[in-house]
């Protein structure tokens, strides 16, 4: 069984609907038969490359003074997660670099490590993911030899796969992240509920069993 999981590495819910979906997994018989791809998603194209904001003035400027309010909630739903989220550190950045970077991992076998350690970067940490340097470092922790992820950000490597994938969330009609889709015939539009994904794998598997 195959989901594809639709999302950027500085979106909230992105990270939040990701331990979900783990949570469900835990309590899904066959998860040893999932296998989990991450697809490519932009919040934020218009960014330009290489410069970072702080998310909390960018988001103010977009929604005006109740951003600081809308954070706080969402933090407050990471918590429930176990994760923990620092809007005041977080910097808005052009992802492109990022999800280059998470298929090369992909090609690596670690790709989830790499989700996972760049959002914890983003969203704990406050690090710079249009940084070159930063990207680097993260994707080692992840298991991706420097000298690999330094020769992708050098060059275009996986910018067509990162299209690739655009490309096919606007075939699907996705408009927003997260948004996962099983077997290419199930989908699920944003972080809901752990017992929402384990009941869809629970449908979908017996679907490809029967």
């Amino acid at each position: 069984m195959k989901v594809e999981i639709w999302s950027d590495v500085v979106c909230p819910w992105c990270y939040i609907g990701k331990r979900r979906l783990e949570h469900a997994l835990t309590e899904f018989e066959h998860a040893d038969q999932v296998a989990v791809s991450w697809r490519s998603f932009q919040l934020h194209p218009e960014a330009e490359r290489g410069v970072a904001v702080p998310t909390i003035g960018y988001l103010t400027q977009r929604f005006g003074p109740q951003a600081g309010e809308m954070t706080a909630r969402v933090a407050r739903i990471a918590s429930d997660e176990g994760l923990d989220f620092d809007f005041t550190k977080a910097l808005t950045v052009n992802t492109i670099d990022a999800h280059r970077l998470i298929h090369l991992a992909a090609d690596q076998g670690v790709a989830d490590a790499a989700k996972e350690r760049l959002l914890h970067a983003h969203f704990t940490e406050g690090a710079n993911l249009a940084d070159p340097d930063t990207l680097v470092a993260l994707l080692k922790e992840a298991g991706v030899d420097p000298d690999r992820t330094r020769a992708v950000l050098d060059g275009d490597d996986f910018a067509d796969a990162v299209q690739a994938d655009i490309d096919q969330a606007r075939a699907f009609g996705i408009t927003g992240v997260p948004f996962f889709v099983i077997d290419r015939k199930y989908g699920i539009s944003g972080a809901q509920p752990a017992e929402t994904f384990r009941q869809a794998l629970a449908t979908a598997f017996k679907d490809e069993a029967s």
